[in-house]
C-alpha cells in the first residue's frame, strides 16, 4: 500500500503542528489550518509567533513550553478568527527528541489540538432544553391562571361595545378587545414550550420557505434602504422536515435583522450550503452532515452581554417587542434536531446560523460512507 503521509496527517480530526527546536513551523496537516484560519498557509520554515502573532494564545503556550522545557496541556483554548466567533480548543504540546528535558531547553515539538466547539455546543445545549422546559412549566400555569379570565373580559367588552351610547365608549370597549387579544397571542406563543406539539415532517426544498417569507417581508414593510442578496446553492437534496415551523423560524430571523438595519440602511444576505464543519447529533447518536442557512445583517451589531440574553423569553431591547421571536425559532429549530449560532459584531452586524441535519437517505456520499464504517 502506497501512504501518502500527508495525506494520512491532513485526514485526522486533530490538527497538527511539528516546530524545530528553534520554533520554526516544519510541519502542519489541514485541520491545523482551519482550526487556526488559515494563518498557517505558507507558514513552513518561518517562527510560529509570527505567523500568528506573538499574543495569540498558542503562540503564548507555546513560547511558555520552550521556556519551561515541560509538555502542557490547555483545555479550551479559545482561538481568534477574523470573521467568526473565537473557537474553544483543546491544546497539547510534547517535546521531541531525547536530550535531557529542562528550562531553556532547546526541542522540537509536537502541537496537537482539537477543536472542541461540538462539545460546547452539546453543553450549552443540554443547558438550554433545562431552560425551556422550565419555560414549559411557567407557561402551562400562566396558560391556566390567565386564558380564563382573559375570555371573560374579552366577552364583557364585545358587549359594552355592543352596548355603547357614543363612539369614544365604543373605542374604549375595542381597544380593551385588542389588548386581550394580544395578550391572549403573547401567552399562546409561552405555550410553544409547554405544548408537544408534533412536526408535519414531509420533504421541503428550504428554499421554498425562504423565497416565501422574502415575499412576506415585502408585503409587510418593504424592504426601503435595505438591500436583499440570496446565495443559495441549487444542488442542496430536500430536508425531512415541517416546512411551515422553519418558514416561521427564518421569518422571525429576519424580521430581526431587517429591524436592525431600519435607520441605517444595509445589506440582508440569507445563504444556503451543505456543511460537514458544523454537525449535529442525530437520533442514533451519530454526527450528521448540515444544512446551513444563514440569515445576516450588516446593522450595528449586538454586545455580547445582550447577545448571550437573546434567547431567554421575554427579553427585548426593542420598545414594542415581545421577547419571544428568537426563543420560538430556537425552539422549533431544535424540535427538527437542528442549533441555532448567533455570531455579531459591534458596528459590523449580526449573523444568524441554522444548522438543520440531513437524514441518513440524504447524506452525501464521502459522509454516508463514513457512517457505514
Amino acid at each position: 500500500m502506497n501512504l501518502d503521509l500527508q495525506g494520512i496527517f491532513d485526514a485526522l480530526l486533530e490538527g497538527v503542528v511539528v516546530l524545530d527546536d528553534d520554533g520554526r513551523v516544519e510541519f502542519s496537516n489541514g485541520e491545523a489550518r482551519r482550526l487556526l484560519d488559515t494563518a498557517l498557509e505558507g507558514s513552513a520554515g518561518k517562527h510560529l509567533a509570527d505567523t500568528l502573532g506573538p499574543e495569540h494564545p498558542l503562540s503564548r503556550i507555546v513560547e511558555r513550553v520552550r521556556q519551561s522545557g515541560r509538555p502542557a496541556i490547555h483545555d479550551e483554548v479559545e482561538f481568534p478568527r477574523r470573521l467568526a466567533m473565537p473557537l474553544p480548543v483543546d491544546v497539547s504540546i510534547s517535546l521531541l527528541g531525547d536530550e535531557p528535558v529542562g528550562p531553556g531547553t532547546a526541542r522540537p515539538l509536537a502541537v496537537t489540538f482539537r477543536d472542541r466547539s461540538a462539545s460546547r455546543s452539546l453543553r450549552e445545549e443540554i443547558r438550554e432544553r433545562e431552560r425551556q422546559e422550565s419555560y414549559g412549566h411557567i407557561a402551562a400555569g400562566i396558560a391556566h391562571e390567565v386564558k380564563n379570565p382573559l375570555g371573560g373580559i374579552r366577552g364583557a367588552a364585545e358587549l359594552l361595545s355592543l352596548d355603547a351610547k357614543d363612539e369614544r365608549s365604543k373605542k374604549s370597549a375595542n381597544l380593551i378587545v385588542g389588548e386581550v387579544d394580544r395578550i391572549s397571542g403573547l401567552v399562546d406563543e409561552l405555550m410553544v414550550f409547554a405544548r408537544g406539539e408534533e412536526l408535519n415532517l414531509e420533504g421541503v426544498n428550504i428554499h421554498e420557505p425562504l423565497d416565501a417569507l422574502l415575499d412576506l417581508l415585502e408585503l409587510e414593510r418593504g424592504y426601503g434602504e435595505i438591500r436583499v442578496e440570496r446565495t443559495f446553492d441549487p444542488s442542496l437534496p430536500e430536508l425531512l422536515a415541517d416546512g411551515a415551523r422553519l418558514q416561521q423560524v427564518f421569518l422571525n430571523l429576519a424580521r430581526n435583522a431587517m429591524q436592525a438595519m431600519e435607520e441605517t440602511g444595509g445589506t440582508l444576505t440569507l445563504s444556503t450550503r451543505m456543511t460537514l464543519e458544523h454537525r449535529v447529533v442525530g437520533p442514533d447518536g451519530r454526527p450528521r452532515p448540515t444544512i446551513e442557512v444563514v440569515v445576516a445583517d450588516t446593522g450595528p451589531g449586538i454586545p455580547p452581554d445582550i447577545l448571550d440574553r437573546l434567547s431567554t423569553p421575554f427579553f427585548t431591547t426593542k420598545p414594542r417587542g415581545t421577547g419571544l421571536g428568537l426563543s420560538v425559532a430556537r425552539h422549533w429549530i431544535r424540535q427538527h434536531g437542528g442549533r441555532l449560532r448567533l455570531d455579531s459584531f459591534e458596528g459590523e452586524g449580526t449573523r444568524a446560523a441554522v444548522d438543520l441535519p440531513l437524514a441518513p437517505t440524504v447524506l452525501p456520499t464521502d459522509a454516508a460512507t463514513r457512517e457505514r464504517t
